[in-house]
């Protein structure tokens, strides 16, 4: 019968564990001099190295020649726990095995001393899953146990552990491994198993296991099941991914708001009968990505990327705001949990969500009005905000004479003289009417409105965005004054400077007289990381005569 790959390449010592380096170390320093604890606690996420190590460790400490901690793995100590023929190492499932009965039976055998080995060992996988009475009826075993006996407990979520269990452990904290590292022991079981595998394969398969030994492991020997060269696309075909390019395709027409590719996309991967929340997990992934890039200046410190792969995911992330792609994530994490429901049609639901996210006027949440607010606020910073004025009717200049010229005084007619209203009597004379001197054409013009700013000069502001970390530190440095600027509202101008709208002059007042300006200054300038000075400060009072808007401006225009 075939053997699973990762039960074959299971490490048999603390050297073959890979990527968890600073547990092994301490493990193998404390068996070889013989100061191990009596209780160790192994925590951390699936498939990175607890019953692993958990078992090594119960090797270790019987070895009868033990060789720098590590166990030798031919005495007989270590071959009968290696065949499971050890009853002196007991390996119990806490998620079937929960009960205080369970618990009560190893606190009366612990009295024992072991039958064959050195120390009598007991493995608890997933400790987490023991009921309140069991905790406390391992808690006084656990807190002095017999000389002989070795307790290990693992467990993937730690939070649901006693911390009266917690504290009497020494304990570990599993790493997820890397995917160098995995992608390295991926492609030494291939060479070892005969498996043709390309580096960028191995990439994505330990990509895939997210940091998990034993599911890239698994995955590796999936894809080699089709006794084929395994390739990208025999990987993602076999995982049920699209792939990264077509991942970002469709991240492209969603900004772009490409309706065809965004449906063709959801309907290939339905044809192929693919998991759709497989498909949803990967935008999701993408998105995440995204998010890192644009508000990181260090992304690649986060993120694990060829050169080519980053430098795509920054031209895309150009393309969207920081608030549109927070937007946008929360729209995806809210489709993902609406699929995992029953009865969920999962392809409307992601076309549906996909369609929203393109265009963020199909939606009143207040997370879409923040996207489309910081649009509109990019566009006038950047001067892409266009004003929609009416056109003025356009002067047509003509050449010919007008073929009714207007006259600039009606005839005088005498009382006997009705000739005047008939055009068409005999030996009647139009007086030749006078023509006015030709003016130039006039544009009429409003009348401009007052203001306090100078002729041609429009102020454009926009908020502070390092408004909370300021006012944090103001805070710590003069609650007082921080009372007088939390009720102003922050803005920069075009020029760089802060300026400052209070609600009334009693703060405005008080601000200036405790010398609040000083005080801001210097917070300001540690804050923002460039040195302010009291002319970048502008502090106005609201209650006081308000300029015109950019807004005003143009409405004015409009209703001219």
């Amino acid at each position: 019968m075939h053997q699973a790959l990762y039960r074959k390449w299971r490490p048999r010592s603390f050297d073959e564990v890979h990527g968890q380096e600073h547990i092994t170390s301490i493990l193998k320093y404390e068996v070889a001099n013989g100061k191990f604890s009596h209780a160790y606690l192994f925590c951390g996420s699936r498939g990175t190295g607890k019953t692993s190590c958990a078992k090594i460790l119960a090797k270790a400490v019987n070895c009868l020649d033990s060789k720098d901690g590590n166990p030798c793995g031919k005495c007989e100590a270590c071959l009968a726990i290696d065949s499971g023929a050890a009853t002196d190492v007991l390996e119990m499932d806490a998620a079937s095995n929960n009960g205080v009965d369970n618990i009560r039976d190893i606190r009366d055998e612990v009295v024992y001393s072991p039958s064959n080995l050195k120390y009598r060992v007991y493995i608890i996988d997933e400790v987490h899953m023991l009921s309140a009475s069991a905790f406390n009826a391992l808690l006084k075993t656990l807190e002095e146990p017999p000389e002989h006996v070795v307790f290990i407990l693992a467990t993937t979520e730690l939070h649901k552990l006693p911390a009266t269990i917690i504290s009497r452990c020494q304990r570990f904290d599993f790493r997820r491994i890397t995917t160098e590292v995995l992608k390295n022991h991926l492609l030494r079981i291939a060479r070892a198993e005969g498996i043709e595998l390309d580096d960028s394969a191995a990439v994505l398969l330990a990509k895939q296991a997210q940091g998990g030994m034993r599911d890239a492991i698994s995955l590796l020997d999936l894809c080699a099941g089709s006794r084929e060269r395994i390739t990208d696309e025999l990987v993602n075909l076999t995982v049920g991914k699209i792939g990264r390019e077509n991942m970002l395709a469709v991240v492209r027409a969603v900004a772009q708001k490409d309706y065809e590719t965004i449906f063709a996309a959801v309907d290939e991967t339905v044809r192929s009968s693919r998991d759709i929340t497989v498909f949803w997990q990967d935008l999701i992934s993408v998105y995440r990505d995204l998010l890192i890039v644009k508000s990181s200046k260090n992304a690649t410190r986060y993120l694990d990327l060829t050169d080519s792969e980053a430098q795509a995911l920054t031209s895309l992330a150009a393309l969207f705001t920081t608030e549109r792609l927070s937007y946008h994530c929360g729209m995806l994490q809210d489709a993902l949990l609406a699929m995992q429901k029953a009865n969920a049609v999962r392809r409307i639901t992601a076309e549906l969500t996909l369609v929203r996210m393109c265009d963020e006027r199909l939606s009143s949440s207040p997370e879409a009005m923040l996207s489309r607010i910081a649009s509109i606020e990019s566009n006038i910073a950047t001067g892409n905000f266009v004003a929609q004025t009416p056109a003025p009717e356009p002067v047509i200049e003509s050449k010919q004479p007008p073929t009714k010229p207007r006259r600039s005084q009606a005839p005088v007619a005498t009382d006997d003289d009705d000739s005047m209203f008939r055009g068409d009597a005999p030996g009647f004379s139009a007086p030749e009417p006078k023509m006015e001197a030709e003016v130039a054409p006039t544009v009429r013009r409003s009348t401009p409105r007052k203001t306090t700013e100078p002729t041609g000069s429009v102020r454009t502001l926009k908020p502070l965005r390092n408004r909370a970390e300021v006012l944090e530190k103001l805070e710590a440095a003069s609650a007082m004054q921080a009372s007088f600027f939390k009720r102003a509202k922050w803005y920069t101008d075009d020029s760089g400077k802060i300026v400052l709208k209070f609600e009334n002059q009693f703060d405005l007042n008080n601000m200036t007289f405790f010398d609040g300006e000083a005080i801001f200054i210097r917070i300001a300038s540690a804050v923002l990381g460039r040195a302010l000075t009291k002319g970048d400060l502008v502090c106005e009072c609201e209650t006081e005569k308000k300029t015109d808007s950019v807004i005003d401006k143009i409405l004015e225009a409009a209703e001219d």
